[in-house]
């Protein structure tokens, strides 16, 4: 799954796929679905193929193991291999994110509304004012203060 992004598939084909070596194997016809995602992973197999091979897999050990002719076919990964590909995994994932995330940045910038281009009049309450109002700031110093109005000299 990439974060952040839904797909349709972009077609289907059924291919044989085959596990094991050549004294003892298991090949069925596994149908995928073909998407447009940069991932580490070429194919995943889900629930329909799991059952389909009857295999069972056990995460904890990374062990796949099914039925064949010869007796129990069992598949061992690489912990370091499935390590470096989760890792390219995410940050495919986080890659794939971003850069859609700044695409749409970038669209909302390009675009501003019309409220955004309007230069606001101040309000006219500020604007024929001439009166300042000096407020204390509440501390020990009574000599701290702040003054407020529309007209104040810059000093």
């Amino acid at each position: 799954m990439v974060l952040g992004r839904a797909s349709r598939p972009l077609g289907e084909i059924t291919l044989p796929v085959q596990f094991g070596t050549a004294t003892n194997y298991r090949v069925e016809h596994i149908n995928f679905y073909v998407a447009d995602f940069d991932t580490a992973y070429h194919a995943i197999l889900g629930r329909p193929a799991l059952a389909k091979f009857m295999a069972i897999p056990h995460y904890a050990y990374l062990v796949l193991k099914m039925p064949s002719r010869v007796g129990v076919l069992c598949l061992r990964a690489n912990l370091s291999v499935t390590y470096a590909y989760e890792t390219e995994s995410l940050a495919l994932a986080e890659a794939t994110d971003l850069s859609i995330q700044m695409a749409s940045m970038v669209a909302e910038a390009k675009m501003p509304s019309a409220n955004d281009m309007e230069i606001p009049e101040p309000p006219r309450a500020f604007a024929k004012s001439k009166e300042v109002k000096e407020i204390g700031l509440g501390l020990d110093d009574p000599s701290k203060t702040v003054k407020i109005g529309a007209h104040l000299d810059p000093k």
